[in-house]
C-alpha cells in the first residue's frame, strides 16, 4: 500500500514543472559534486556562495554595513550648520562629486542664463539706440548692430558670435563703442563659463570609477590553515587586459569596542596584516590573486575561534589601489566583508589552468570554496594546548654516578654545578664553538678542575696541584722517547697549570671539605719527586 502510494505521487511530481527543475538542479548539482571530488579528493566538499541558487544556507538577520560590497561608504554626514559654505568654497570639487543628473542639469541651464542674459543686453542696447524703431527701412541709418530689429535677432547674434559662427548678415558697426565693450566682455565670460563646464564634465567623464567595476572581489572570506599557520584569506582579480601599475592592497577591521578606561570607541579602525613587513601588499595583478592575513599573536583575531565567530560583530574592509594604465590615473577599489561571510574551515577553488601556449582563468570558479580540515580552535588556544602537552625544559647534564676517589665527593657535586650554569646558557650563541675548540676548552677545563679539586688553599682561595697529572705526563717516565722533548712538555703543562691556579674561581656556596695537601714543584719536599721531574726543575 505504500509503495502504491509512492508510485501514484511521482507521475505528479514529475508533472509538476518546479519539481521538474529541482530534480534537473539536482542531477547537476551531483554530477558537479562528483567531478570536483575526482579532482580534488574525497575529502573535500563543494560550497557553492552564490546567493541566486535554490539550496543556499541559512543566512543571518542583514544588519547594517560600514562599506557596502560594491564600495560605497554607507555614511551620510548631518547637522553641517554653517559649514555648508565650505562647498561653495570648493565648487569645481562639488560639481564634479555631483551625480550625472545634477551635472548636466547644470550644465544646461547655465547656457541657457547666460545665452539669455546676453542677449537680453544685446537686445537693451538696440532699444536704447533706437535701432529697434526703424525697422531697417532707412539706409541712411547706421544701427548698433546690423540686421537686429527684435529679441529672436538679437538671439541669434549672440550665439553667432559666441560660437564663431558668424554666418555675415548681423555685426557689429563702428558707430557704437558699447556695443564693442559688449562684445569683449562676451568673449571673456563665453571662455570662463566654457572652460569651468566642459573641464568639469571631462574630469568627471574622465573618473577611474568604472574602473573600479572591473576589479573583483570574492563574495566571502575563508580562514584555513596555510603553510601550517591558520589564515584569513580572501580573492581579488582583474577582468581586464590591462594591467593596474603599483598596485597595493590594505585591510581595515571595524570593530567597536570599549577601553579599559570605560571609554567607548565606535566603529574602531585596526590594521590587518596583509604583507606590509614582506612585500606581500604589493600586486602584480594579471591574473587571481588570494591575499592572506596570518593570524598571530599581533592579529586582533588572536583569539578567534569557530566558535566565537558565531557571536562577533565586525566588519572587514578591503581597499585596492592602483594607477591605471591606459590613463595614469589613481583608481581605488573597495569592498567589505561582515562576520557572516567569513567561512570557517574552507578554502578557494583554483581558477588558473594551462592550455596550449597560454594560462587560461575560469571566473566562473572565482567566488566558489569547498571545505578542508581546519581546526575549531584559536591561535591562542593551540598556543596554550601546545605549550601544555610539550613544555620547555632546560638540558641538565646527567651526573656521575659516582664521585672521584680521593676527592670526597667533591668532583661529582662541582660538574653538576657547572652542568646547570652551562644550561642556563646553553642557548646563547656565544657557546657554539667548533668541535675542535670545544674539545680544546673541555681538556682545559678538566685540568682546571682537578686542580681545583685535589690542589691546597692558596691566598686569595685558589688552589693548584702537580700530583693529579694527566696520564700522559705520568707515562712520560716510562716512554722511549728524549729527555728533551719530556722537558718541554711538562714544562708546557706545568706553566698551564699555574696559570689558571693564578686566575681562579669564583666560590661556590657549599659546604668544602677539608682540601688535601699536595706539594708544588719547587717547594721543600723535592725527594717526592721523580728524579727526571727533580732534574727538570733544577734546570728551571
Amino acid at each position: 500500500m505504500l509503495l502504491r502510494g509512492f508510485g501514484q505521487g511521482l507521475p505528479k511530481l514529475r508533472k509538476d514543472p518546479a519539481s521538474s527543475r529541482v530534480l534537473i538542479a539536482c542531477h547537476k548539482a551531483t554530477d558537479t559534486m562528483a567531478a570536483l571530488r575526482r579532482k580534488f579528493g574525497e575529502d573535500y566538499q563543494v560550497v557553492n556562495t552564490n546567493q541566486d541558487m535554490t539550496f543556499t544556507a541559512q543566512v543571518k538577520k542583514k544588519r547594517q554595513r560600514f562599506v557596502e560590497k560594491n564600495g560605497r561608504c554607507n555614511v551620510q554626514h548631518g547637522n553641517l550648520g554653517g559649514e555648508t559654505s565650505r562647498y561653495i568654497s570648493d565648487l569645481f570639487t562639488t560639481l564634479v562629486d555631483l551625480k550625472w543628473r545634477w551635472n548636466l542639469l547644470i550644465f544646461i541651464l547655465t547656457y541657457t542664463v547666460a545665452w539669455l542674459v546676453m542677449a537680453s543686453m544685446w537686445w537693451v542696447i538696440a532699444y536704447i539706440r533706437g535701432d529697434l524703431s526703424h525697422g531697417g527701412h532707412d539706409s541712411s541709418y547706421t544701427p548698433c548692430v546690423a540686421n537686429v530689429f527684435n529679441f529672436p535677432s538679437a538671439f541669434l547674434f549672440f550665439i553667432e558670435t559666441e560660437a564663431t559662427i558668424g554666418y555675415g548678415h548681423r555685426y557689429i558697426t563702428e558707430k557704437c563703442p558699447e556695443g564693442i565693450i559688449l562684445f569683449l566682455f562676451q568673449s571673456l565670460l563665453g571662455s570662463i563659463v566654457d572652460a569651468f563646464l566642459i573641464g568639469c564634465m571631462f574630469i568627471k567623464m574622465s573618473q577611474p570609477k568604472k574602473r573600479a567595476e572591473t576589479l573583483m572581489f570574492s563574495q566571502d572570506a575563508v580562514i584555513s590553515q596555510r603553510d601550517g599557520k591558520l589564515c584569513l584569506m580572501f580573492r581579488v582579480g582583474n577582468l581586464r587586459n590591462s594591467h593596474m601599475v603599483s598596485a597595493q592592497i590594505r585591510c581595515k577591521l571595524i570593530k567597536s569596542r570599549q577601553t579599559p578606561e570605560g571609554e567607548f570607541l565606535p566603529l574602531d579602525q585596526c590594521e590587518l596584516d596583509v604583507g606590509f613587513g614582506t612585500g606581500a601588499d604589493q600586486l602584480f595583478l594579471v591574473s587571481p590573486l588570494t591575499i592572506c592575513h596570518e593570524i598571530n599573536t599581533k592579529s586582533p583575531f588572536f583569539d578567534l575561534s569557530q566558535r566565537s565567530l558565531m557571536n562577533e560583530e565586525f566588519e572587514i574592509v578591503v581597499i585596492l589601489e592602483g594607477i591605471v594604465e591606459t590613463t595614469g590615473m589613481t583608481c581605488q577599489a573597495r569592498t567589505s566583508y561582515t562576520e557572516d561571510e567569513v567561512l570557517w574551515g574552507h578554502r578557494f577553488l583554483p581558477v588558473m589552468s594551462l592550455e596550449e601556449g597560454f594560462f587560461r582563468v575560469d571566473y566562473s570558479q572565482f567566488h566558489n570554496t569547498f571545505a578542508v580540515n581546519t581546526p575549531p580552535y584559536s591561535v591562542k588556544e593551540q598556543e596554550e594546548r601546545s605549550s601544555l602537552t610539550s613544555p620547555n625544559s632546560l638540558p641538565v647534564a646527567a651526573a656521575p654516578s659516582s664521585p672521584q676517589p680521593g676527592n670526597g665527593g667533591r668532583g661529582g657535586r662541582r660538574e653538576r654545578l657547572l652542568s646547570a650554569d652551562y644550561a642556563d646558557h646553553g642557548e646563547e650563541p656565544a657557546y657554539r664553538l667548533p668541535s675542535k675548540l670545544q674539545r680544546m676548552s673541555s681538556t682545559k677545563e678538566e685540568l682546571h678542575r682537578r686542580g681545583l679539586n685535589t690542589g691546597p688553599a692558596l691566598p686569595g682561595g685558589k688552589a693548584s696541584s702537580t700530583g693529579d697529572l694527566p696520564l700522559s705526563i705520568q707515562r712520560l717516565r716510562s716512554s722511549s722517547i728524549p729527555v728533551g722533548r719530556q722537558g718541554q712538555q711538562l714544562e708546557l703543562l706545568l706553566q698551564s697549570l699555574e696559570a689558571e691556579s693564578r686566575e681562579g674561581v669564583e666560590p661556590v656556596d657549599a659546604p668544602t671539605p677539608a682540601p688535601v695537601q699536595i706539594f708544588f714543584v719547587g717547594s721543600r719536599q723535592e725527594d717526592n719527586l721523580p728524579a727526571k721531574l727533580r732534574r727538570m726543575n733544577a734546570d728551571r
